[in-house]
């Protein structure tokens, strides 16, 4: 007999994704949360007068006794994997057993369990993005007023900060949370409606004039609204705008990652991702020290960028009231649009916390380039002076020219000395004034305000959503963990 290790396992068995998120995903909590939902519609057909109290009791009291095993021994021969759990559950409760499932169908139990799964899924990354908030606007904070170059088209343009540029990914991920939050307060369940969501078995066994009030009263004990309309499931528009939230929150991360392989070229050198005492880089080249955890973001995001496609598909082609044709690839999309988010949150974070800046090569690429960004204050204070605009920025690119040919040979920057030697700039401008035209370290803008203004409100936006939706939500996480 093959052991595990002999037979095809996903890499979100182990590698991708936290214990916790398998956890969830997990095929004994999906049981379990059957077993809580059956639980759920006994006690409430027990306040109806419906089923007996010994019989809840002994659902409650085999409620953890599951017997994966001999489930799958069952489903072997009934070809239906709730009716095997639901057998294998009655199998363990004499009294409870005769009563399990009353007026339900498949979808009732199936439907609602995975919600609760996608729901918990949520908050879980809803903690991991707010824990990797926190940790840009550290450090934010700490490198709002270092100034770099920035790069467009990825060539050097004019001065930025440190913390600006990081600012750019933390906004992207502050819109992330926001969408995040929306998913989580719209968020609905299919309730217990029955085979196409009428509620007909239901009425048939309470009375219509009881129905709203036993389907209340369901609710309640989950601890989520319901939809209003269902047919045998909930609506799959729910999980294709899931699914579009956290690829947009992949992309976001991609973004963040792609740069910082950039950054740590060669030829910039400025970022470097941690890097172990005993790691290796390359099998074959002992020296390489590779950006694998940025390569890492970039491949899944990839990946769940792919995702609302599907769930695109399980909404656009839900016919009628129900088929089977997104059941197959449900069990897959959801869990893993969930545990890629998961890795990719936590490698950032990883990545965020301990990203090395090399101060040094920092100022020395400021040095060899941000001499350049200067040209536009010369080129204003020279045509302010008097000169002809267009005479003057024929010098300064001819100036420039020399100067990226002396970088290209000598790796050195001449464009201050050249700028201060030149016979047409002095006509207008005096040396004093246009060495302090050159001096570019201060020429940043409102960058280092608008950072810490944005650490300011994403922090304010954190507190307030964690009391807005902690206090609507009347979830009890007990249900699901």
């Amino acid at each position: 007999m093959k052991t595990q290790e002999q037979s095809y396992q996903s890499p979100f068995s182990w590698r991708y994704g936290s214990a916790e998120m398998r956890a969830i995903w997990s095929e004994w909590q999906k049981h379990l949360l059957w077993r809580k939902l059956w639980l759920i519609l006994a006690e409430t057909e027990a306040e109806f007068g419906l089923v007996g109290q010994a019989q809840v009791q002994d659902l409650r009291k085999n409620l953890e006794q599951i017997d994966l095993q001999r489930i799958a021994q069952i489903e072997a021969e009934v070809h239906h994997d709730l009716m095997a759990a639901l057998k294998a559950y009655a199998e363990q409760c004499p009294l409870g057993g005769a009563i399990l499932h009353l007026g339900a169908t498949s979808m009732d139990i199936k439907d609602n369990a995975e919600a609760l799964r996608v729901y918990e899924s949520l908050f879980l990354v809803r903690r991991r993005l707010e824990e990797l908030l926190e940790a840009f606007c550290l450090q934010i904070e700490k490198y709002a007023e270092v100034p770099v170059m920035a790069f467009t088209h990825l060539q050097p343009a004019e001065p930025t900060t440190l913390g600006y540029r990081l600012a750019q990914y933390a906004q992207d991920l502050w819109l992330d949370w926001k969408e995040l939050a929306k998913r989580i307060t719209e968020f609905r369940i299919k309730g217990f409606r029955g085979a196409v969501g009428t509620s007909a078995a239901y009425i048939e066994l309470i009375g219509e004039e009881e129905v709203e009030r036993f389907q209340q009263r369901l609710a309640e004990r989950v601890g989520l609204p319901v939809y209003e309309v269902v047919t045998q499931v909930y609506p799959r528009k729910q999980d294709f705008r899931i699914a579009s939230t956290l690829a947009g929150l992949g992309a976001s991360l991609h973004r963040f990652a792609l740069d910082l392989r950039f950054m740590q070229s060669a030829v910039i050198g400025e970022w470097m991702e941690p890097f172990g005492e005993k790691q290796v880089g390359s099998s074959a080249m002992p020296f390489k020290r590779n950006p694998i955890q940025a390569e890492k973001i970039n491949a899944l995001a990839r990946q769940l960028a792919q995702l609302p496609r599907l769930a695109w598909d399980h909404s656009a082609h839900s016919i009628l009231e129900n088929t089977l044709d997104d059941s197959a690839s449900r069990r897959t999309l959801l869990p893993e649009m969930f545990l890629i988010t998961d890795e990719l949150l936590r490698t950032a974070l990883r990545l965020v916390k301990n990203l090395v800046f090399q101060e040094e090569n920092i100022q020395r690429n400021f040095e060899r380039f941000a001499p350049f960004a200067a040209t536009e204050r010369i080129l204003t204070a020279a045509t302010q002076a008097g000169a002809s605009r267009q005479e003057v920025h024929e010098v300064l690119r001819r100036l420039s020219m020399r100067a990226w040919e002396s970088i290209r040979q000598k790796g050195s920057n001449p464009l201050i000395g050249l700028i201060l030697e030149e016979p047409i700039l002095l006509r207008y401008l005096s040396r004093e004034q246009l060495r302090e035209l050159m001096s570019v370290s201060r020429y940043l803008g409102d960058a280092s305000l608008r950072s810490k203004r944005l650490v300011t409100a994403i922090r304010t936006d954190l507190e307030k959503g964690k009391v807005d939706i902690d206090k609507r939500t009347a979830f009890d996480v007990h249900l699901v963990i």
